[in-house]
């Protein structure tokens, strides 16, 4: 910075106002020392405006899987208010692993981020509390954290869009409704199977219900032995965007009505159009980053607890009489 000062003929001051984009330089002064800059190839030195500031100007964002298109809409909402505080985002995927998340939360801690956004993989995060302690602020989003610590959170209802896509096919004539749900320790799975069991009522039979991680070969196995019942069902209800397609690969053409949680791209240009329950995984995250960010400046409130709205989109395949 002296020898770029010495180049441009002014204060070292001078420099680190326009370095830093301060105002009261001169316009002609400011372009003079942006020039001396460009020949000298100056750079500023980051780590040491990070131990000025206390601040690093990163915050962490554990996911269940970058490739998931959810999370990947979430993630980008997440960034996009990041860069805008002028932060950089550092993400990870867990992988529905607890240890795997631990191990995530603790290296971005140790990497000094200044705060956290986390999609929780396990129920228990008192590993998180030495440092929200120390002073590092933490968003949950999408699920929330284990009993024994109160920070923000950011969900969807999920509960009432299960209640919302059951009660479709219930008011088209459908009274043998199928499940395929992801594994019931997963929060959202759980409040999903919860919606739906609610909007059955007495017409719920567990012999419909089928909660498990999902793949071609045990949706497709699930589904042969609920069609295989005395009363097999005539619509499916599937409680996630990858238990959707998995489905619709299952199935084979076979002509069950069909809702889905989550939206998926294409789902508009199959025929019929596949009816889904669609969440806002945009709004999420950027609800939970706003959030975040409002703690990084000051805000101590107590904590809050946002539940988002989801919305029934029918295409065709949740309109199937039985």
């Amino acid at each position: 910075m002296k020898d770029v000062a010495s180049a441009a003929g002014v204060a070292l001051k001078t420099v680190s106002r326009v370095v830093n984009g301060e105002p009261g330089v001169n316009p002609a002064t400011a372009e003079r020392v942006r020039d001396a800059i460009d020949r000298l190839g100056y750079s500023r030195n980051e780590s040491a405006r990070v131990l000025r500031r206390g601040r690093t100007s990163t915050v962490g964002l554990v996911i269940e899987d970058v490739a998931d298109p959810f999370y990947s809409a979430l993630s980008r909402a997440v960034e996009d208010v990041a860069i805008r505080h002028g932060c950089l985002l550092l993400t990870g995927s867990s992988g529905e692993e607890p240890a795997r998340e631990r191990e995530l939360v603790r290296t971005f801690c140790a990497r000094r981020v200044d705060g956290l956004i986390v999609v929780p993989a396990g129920g228990d995060h008192s590993y998180l509390r030495p440092e929200l302690d120390a002073g590092t602020p933490a968003v949950f989003v999408d699920r929330p954290p284990g009993p024994g610590l109160d920070v923000d959170t950011v969900l969807s209802d999920n509960a009432g869009g299960a209640r919302l896509a059951t009660r479709h096919l219930i008011a088209h004539g459908h009274r043998r409704i199928a499940f395929l749900g992801d594994h019931p320790s997963i929060f959202t799975a759980a409040r999903r199977l919860h919606g739906y069991r609610a909007a059955l009522g007495l017409l719920f039979d567990e012999r419909l219900v089928s909660m498990r991680p999902p793949s071609p070969d045990t949706a497709r196995a699930d589904l042969d032995r609920m069609l295989a019942l005395d009363r097999p069902p005539t619509a499916l209800f599937t409680g996630n965007g990858r238990l959707t397609v998995t489905a619709l690969r299952a199935l084979g053409g076979r002509p069950l009505a069909l809702v889905g949680f989550d939206d998926f791209e294409l789902a508009d240009l199959l025929s019929p159009g596949v009816t889904v329950v669609a969440q806002d995984p945009g709004g999420m995250g950027r609800r939970a980053a706003e959030l975040l960010f409002r703690r990084l400046s000051g805000d101590d409130g107590p904590s809050e607890h946002h539940e988002l709205p989801v919305r029934l989109v029918p295409r065709g395949s949740g309109e199937r009489p039985p």
